[in-house]
């Protein structure tokens, strides 16, 4: 018999640190991305840059707790299933610190050479303008092997659950597809930086995970148990 209860912390720490990532998300400074020269003033003028990084960051924090969590709930222990949530898990710490990384060059460094570019003398800007693009090129690089890991921990859990069968397997393959949409935008976020494709993935990523995670929220809160399939 399986008691859905255990299941509700990760679907607690997964809802509420999705719902706060994508909505802190909304509060980043827009514009268009590949254009350097019109995004990096707008940048410049953020005065909420800081606050609405380290909020990213919190709610990725909290997501890879939710993940973690569900991992500890699946408890398997032994057979392949135990070997790839433990992969998984790995995974999904890796992610994490290279999402650190990330918002260390994006909400720090990125900011820091925009504002030297934006404030430079005539004679210097060329210098300040090259130096930013070196850091927003980073960013795509952190931003790329961050957005892989946290694909590659998504489908490595999705597995996980579709094998320990104590959660719907139908769950873990759409956790898997997830999980599938970031590796796409990793690969995209690593040739064409922030693109109109790359926003695509983005959306794709965001609506397969709402799914799985709202999927979740039912399962954990289901009052009757149900057997093993």
């Amino acid at each position: 018999m399986i008691d859905c209860k255990t299941f509700r912390l990760p679907a607690v720490l997964l809802a509420v640190g999705f719902i706060s990532y994508v909505f802190i998300g909304l509060l980043h400074t827009g514009g268009p991305a590949n254009n350097h020269k019109a995004v990096f003033a707008d940048y410049a003028r953020s005065d909420s840059w800081a606050v609405v990084h380290l909020g990213q960051f919190a709610g990725m924090a909290v997501i890879i707790a939710g993940l973690l969590a569900l991992y500890f709930a699946l408890d398997v222990r032994a057979g392949g299933a135990a070997w790839v949530a433990r992969l998984g898990a790995v995974s999904a710490g890796v992610a994490l610190g290279l999402y650190g990384v990330l918002q260390a060059v994006d909400g720090v460094a990125l900011k820091q050479a925009v504002d030297a570019w934006v404030s430079a003398p005539a004679a210097e800007k060329t210098a300040h303008f090259a130096s930013a693009e070196t850091v927003r090129w980073l960013e795509w690089g952190a931003r790329s092997y961050q957005s892989f890991m946290f694909g590659l921990t998504l489908i490595l859990l999705g597995s996980a659950v579709a094998l320990a069968a104590r959660l719907p397997r139908a769950l873990g393959y759409l956790m898997g597809l997830s999980g599938l949409a970031y590796i796409v935008q990793s690969w995209v976020l690593g040739s064409d930086g922030f693109s109109a494709t790359n926003t695509s993935t983005i959306l794709i990523g965001y609506v397969l995970m709402l799914a799985w995670i709202i999927w979740l929220v039912v399962v954990a809160w289901r009052t009757k148990e149900t057997k093993e399939s």
